[in-house]
């Protein structure tokens, strides 16, 4: 995991805030390394931080891991911004806000893949008749096919593709 401030270093200090207001409860949690998270000087996150900390009991150590560990397992990432957790949007089947796309990502890439059969979103094309959408997308599925030929110096089939692309490209006369 990536620090959510500086976007370089890997974060090493995980900050949870858990807000008991009615009606229901909020949690916002905030993923930063080292040097940001002394910059930030937050209540309760230590100035000065130890790789080691020797003075924290190794009972208590495994109670936090546990904690950890169950808290990941709930599916109880939630987004810094509007507070949705992991679990609610699986519920719900809706974001609260942009930054949701960025926190979940990991999560909703492999759904779009099995729902859509794409990680990207192309929605309707306006004006366009089904022949040509379809020609337009079998020449981008051509292409792509034809970089990957490319890149696996299977030229033979990489010239049968150039053909066909050139031949789809040809304006077809009435």
């Amino acid at each position: 995991m990536i620090c959510e401030l500086c976007n370089k270093q890997p974060a090493t200090v995980h900050v949870t805030e858990i807000a008991h207001a009615a009606p229901k409860q909020s949690v916002q949690q905030q993923h930063m390394c080292d040097a940001c998270a002394r910059t930030l000087e937050l209540p309760g996150v230590p100035v000065v931080i130890s790789k080691s900390a020797p003075e924290i009991p190794p009972e208590i150590l495994k109670l936090l891991r546990q904690s950890a560990q169950k808290a990941r397992a709930d599916g109880s990432l939630a987004c810094p911004q509007c507070g949705m957790s992991l679990a609610e949007f699986r519920s719900k089947g809706r974001f609260g806000c942009a930054k949701d796309y960025e926190v979940f990502r990991a999560h909703i890439e492999p759904l779009l893949l099995r729902v859509h059969n794409a990680g990207r979103h192309k929605g309707r094309m306006p004006g366009m008749d089904e022949i040509s959408r379809q020609r337009r997308q079998q020449l981008s599925d051509l292409r792509t096919k034809l970089e990957t030929a490319i890149r696996e110096e299977a030229y033979e089939s990489a010239a049968r593709l150039r053909d066909e692309i050139q031949e789809l490209e040809q304006p077809k006369l009435p």
